[in-house]
C-alpha cells in the first residue's frame, strides 16, 4: 500500500535507522547517489530495499527521480538522515486506512543538534509533507532547500519525524559553507538578486524571528547556538548571491 523512499549519498551510518523505522511499508526504495563511497548500497540491501544507483542531478531531481519509481498507491519520502518515530508510524498507518479525500499527509519534524532535540525555534515543530498519493505529488524549490508539493488537499497527522542533520558542529559548519553556494547559485538562476543590505539584514531577521518569535532560547545553550549558525546562513547566503550578481557579465 505504501512505499517509503530515500536518496542517499554516504548514509551507510544513518541509513539503516531510517529504513527500520517503518518496517510496516509494502516496499523501500533507494536511489543512491553514483559517487557514494561506503556501504550506503550495501545496507540498504539488507535491509531490504531495492536499490537505483544513478548520478546526482540536484536534490529535486533526484527525490523526483524516486518518487517516480515507486509502485504503491501511497509514497513516504524520508531523508536517510530522518526517521518516523512509532507515533508517526502509527498516525500514518491510521491514516491510510481512510484518508478521505486527503491526497497528502503533514508531519511536525524534530531536529535533534549534538543529540539533543529541540523543539523551539525555527527547527520545530517544521511540519514537512512527506506522505502522498502516487501521481499526485512533485518536489519543487531551491536546491538543496526543496518541498513537497502535492496536487489536493493536505492532511495534518500527529507523531515527529525525528532528524538528526549532523554528526558534529564541524559538519553543520561544512554543510553551510556547501549549501549556501548551491543555495545561492539556485536563487541567481531564477533571477533573485542581492543589495548591499541584503545580508546583516536577513542574517538579523532570523536571528530575531528564531530566537524571540519562535523562542529558540527555551531550548538554552544549544537553541542560542542554531539560531546563530542560522543567521549565519542567512547572511552567507545573501552574500554569496551578491557576489554572482556583480561577477555576471
Amino acid at each position: 500500500m505504501l512505499s517509503l523512499v530515500v536518496i542517499a549519498r554516504n548514509e551507510g551510518d544513518r541509513l539503516a535507522r531510517c529504513l527500520r523505522s517503518v518496517p510496516w511499508a509494502s516496499q523501500a526504495l533507494v536511489v543512491v547517489d553514483t559517487s557514494t563511497t561506503d556501504d550506503t548500497a550495501e545496507i540498504a540491501l539488507r535491509e531490504g530495499a531495492r536499490v537505483i544507483r544513478a548520478g546526482w542531478p540536484g536534490h529535486v531531481a533526484q527525490k523526483n527521480r524516486a518518487l517516480a519509481e515507486a509502485s504503491t498507491p501511497w509514497i513516504l519520502s524520508l531523508d536517510a538522515d530522518e526517521w518516523l518515530t512509532p507515533e508517526a508510524g502509527a498516525s500514518v498507518q491510521r491514516a491510510l486506512v481512510d484518508p478521505g479525500d486527503a491526497v497528502g499527509f503533514s508531519l511536525p519534524r524534530c531536529s535533534r543538534w549534538l543529540g539533543r532535540p529541540l523543539r523551539h525555534g525555527r527547527w520545530y515543530p517544521d511540519r514537512k509533507v512527506r506522505v502522498a498519493r502516487r501521481g499526485r505529488a512533485r518536489w519543487v524549490g531551491d536546491d538543496p532547500h526543496d518541498r513537497m508539493e502535492v496536487d489536493g488537499r493536505v492532511r495534518p497527522l500527529q507523531g515527529d519525524i525525528g532528524h538528526q542533520p549532523y554528526r558534529t558542529i564541524w559538519e553543520h559548519l561544512s554543510t553551510i559553507d556547501r549549501y549556501t553556494q548551491i543555495h545561492a547559485a539556485s536563487m541567481h538562476q531564477r533571477g533573485a538578486r542581492s543589495h548591499r543590505w541584503d545580508p546583516p539584514l536577513h542574517a538579523a531577521l532570523h536571528f530575531v524571528d528564531a530566537m524571540l518569535l519562535k523562542s529558540a532560547w527555551r531550548d538554552g545553550v544549544d537553541g542560542a547556538a542554531v539560531a546563530l549558525l542560522g543567521a549565519v546562513y542567512s547572511g552567507l547566503k545573501w552574500r554569496r548571491l551578491r557576489q554572482l550578481g556583480r561577477s555576471a557579465p
